[in-house]
């Protein structure tokens, strides 16, 4: 059949009535079948499609994310809590009148301070602490490094990054010559 054909098709009709019969054509026009998919149909597909593609970019960017995250982690060192000293007050002084000589001490100096004629034999953790940053910020090589020393107890912690052994070494060797530290605990990492 030819196209136009399969489309439209003639249809003749009789009509009777009572005084005559008449005979009439009429066209119908047939629609073919629609097989394929509507459109509401196609635009959900399309909405799914889009939305599924944007589900996998986010995932990919929330991986990298979380590796870069990871990487960072790994490359900061362990949270420590360091602990200062309180600040050490002046010994509060009650002078007497005029008429005695020598003023009175109410508090007694501080044992943190080491005097000359001190029995102690090694100095308290702040005259260390104190000894080793003033180290550590006199040497324009290890200064620019930003080594945190921590001391407790004469037990000197280390923590930092530095690019080589080497100045790891040295580090540690500037603050084992300091008076009073009795050991090292050296967390600085090489990267």
């Amino acid at each position: 059949m030819a196209y136009q054909e399969e489309h439209k098709a003639r249809e003749r009709i009789v009509v009777e009535t009572p005084n005559s019969r008449r005979e009439v054509r009429t066209e119908a026009v047939r629609y073919p079948e629609r097989n394929g998919l509507t459109s509401a149909a196609l635009a959900a597909i399309v909405v799914g499609v889009v939305v599924l593609v944007a589900i996998i970019v986010l995932f990919v960017m929330y991986r990298q994310q979380d590796s870069a995250n990871a990487n960072v982690a790994s490359q900061q060192p362990p949270q420590t809590t360091i602990v200062q000293q309180p600040a050490q007050q002046p010994p509060v002084i009650v002078q007497q009148p005029a008429t005695l000589p020598a003023p009175v001490i109410v508090n007694n100096p501080p044992a943190a301070a080491p005097v000359s004629g001190s029995t102690s034999k090694y100095p308290d953790d702040s005259t260390i602490q104190a000894a080793i940053d003033k180290r550590l910020n006199d040497d324009p090589t290890l200064s620019a490094l930003g080594i945190v020393a921590s001391v407790a107890n004469g037990k000197v912690t280390l923590i930092g990054t530095v690019k080589s052994e080497t100045l790891k070494a040295q580090v540690e060797r500037a603050v084992r010559n300091i008076k009073g530290v009795k050991s090292i605990d050296n967390q600085i990492t090489i990267g």
